[in-house]
């Protein structure tokens, strides 16, 4: 502060003398200015929706940033604060981002995804999703390990081998679909032909049926064939890989169901098993996970008999169901 002697006049731009060491060592010392940044990320193929909360103040509005020049804003951020934090939906994108994000320093948790909108206000947007991620987050950092359902991330080995295991589910939907159709044809048609598209069938097919109904069933008979080879390729690499499997469950089975629950030691009793299922980690919420839709009424009704929990994860559910099937019956 410089004093201003009685009758002297006050220069209006005074000079100053700056020292370019102290000035760099204080911009250096306050690049790192806040403790916690968090971030609640709401993912898409082209941008990314992302609010950002600094400390406990208010969140601020949502930015809209293209995938490419995230990674580089987050780690502007990391420059910022000593921490910095972040979640997003598991969803199709997979877990690319879970990794960079990583990789860069950031404490980053995937989680379920589920309605956002508790109040049932009928808005949802990319904007308030991410912002009640964002809120979220900063209470589950402060400790409330329930105000998030994080799914535990597969290596990426683990999830190249479920992809593995579901991609046969699919095959088999495949499959189960171009069935029902070559039947509805039939049935249309005032005829029905159990297993029409086998050999034994298709043959008495060709004889009683008339020729363009036949040449309409072909067509599906051929994509069935097709897909039904690809089944049991899939089939027969599962049952290979099974080297152990544990005592009343067959080779198959057994792959599905390690492939899906990825690592059994995060479970401390057999409770958690099957809620661990329901939430992927996060043992006793009862969100419902938009990605798991509730199967039909007839799957509900054995589920129930042998007391599955509703909204297990679909592949693990037709696991057990089907592993039960030989017990129950008479």
């Amino acid at each position: 502060m410089a004093w201003v002697l009685a009758g002297e006049r006050k220069s209006a731009t005074p000079k100053v003398m700056k020292n370019t060491t102290n000035t760099q060592s204080t911009k250096t010392q306050s690049t790192v200015g806040y403790n916690q940044i968090k971030l609640g990320i709401d993912v898409h193929a082209e941008s990314y929706r992302v609010v950002r909360q600094i400390d406990g103040a208010t969140p601020q509005p949502a930015q809209k940033l293209r995938p490419k020049d995230f990674l580089a804003w987050v780690q502007k951020q990391l420059e910022l604060a000593k921490e910095v934090h972040s979640c997003y939906e598991a969803g199709p994108f997979g877990y690319g981002l879970h990794r960079q994000l990583i990789g860069l320093g950031v404490h980053n948790v995937v989680v379920r995804p589920q309605n956002w909108d508790e109040f049932q206000r009928a808005v949802k947007t990319d904007k308030t999703d991410a912002l009640a991620l964002v809120q979220r987050l900063d209470r589950y950092v402060q400790g409330n390990k329930k105000e998030l359902a994080v799914i535990s991330v597969p290596t990426p080995e683990q999830e190249l081998a479920r992809s593995q295991s579901r991609q046969r589910e699919q095959l088999l939907a495949h499959r189960i679909r171009l069935e029902a159709q070559g039947r509805s044809l039939l049935l249309f048609n005032g005829l029905r032909f159990a297993g029409w598209w086998r050999d034994a069938a298709w043959k008495r097919i060709t004889e009683q049926v008339p020729t363009q109904l036949v040449e309409l069933l072909q067509v599906l008979r051929e994509l069935l064939l097709a897909v039904q080879e690809q089944l049991d390729l899939a089939t027969a690499r599962l049952e290979q890989s099974a080297k152990t499997q544990p005592r009343g469950v067959g080779a198959l089975t057994s792959q599905v169901l390690e492939r899906e629950i990825l690592d059994w030691d995060r479970f401390n009793n057999r409770r958690q098993v099957a809620w661990g299922e329901v939430n992927d980690g996060a043992p006793g919420s009862r969100a419902k996970n938009i990605l798991d839709r509730a199967p039909k009424a007839r799957v509900n009704f054995l589920a129930k008999s042998i007391g599955l929990p509703r909204y297990m994860r679909p592949a693990v559910r037709r696991c057990l169901i089907a592993r039960s099937l030989p017990r129950a019956s008479p």
